[in-house]
């Protein structure tokens, strides 16, 4: 019998329009410390919460089915669920928000 991982929330505050992708940073929002990503994408339609969620999957190592928006919407300060994280995920995650990703 295998046991399910416990799904990963992960705070990010949002900079759309940005000259490129970039994921990494923190800023200190409404749901504690988040993990900066910049994209390029415009915040219209949806089209930069879809392009958070492709860059979060390929900055953790996830594919992208495995990472879905659970709430914000419609704001720069997101929280977004991780299904399965693999081990060191969250360190992972914290070397990227606080700058230490190598």
């Amino acid at each position: 019998m295998t046991i399910a991982a416990t799904p990963l929330t992960v705070a990010v505050r949002v900079k759309p329009g940005a000259s490129r992708t970039r994921v990494g940073g923190r800023f200190d929002g409404p749901y504690g410390p988040a993990l900066v990503v910049a994209v390029h994408a415009p915040a219209v339609d949806g089209r930069a919460t879809e392009a958070v969620r492709r860059a979060l999957a390929a900055a953790l190592g996830v594919r992208p089915a495995a990472v879905s928006l659970r709430s914000g919407a419609a704001s720069r300060d997101k929280l977004f669920l991780v299904e399965r994280p693999a081990d060191g995920l969250p360190e992972a995650l914290r070397r990227l928000r606080d700058g230490s990703a190598g």
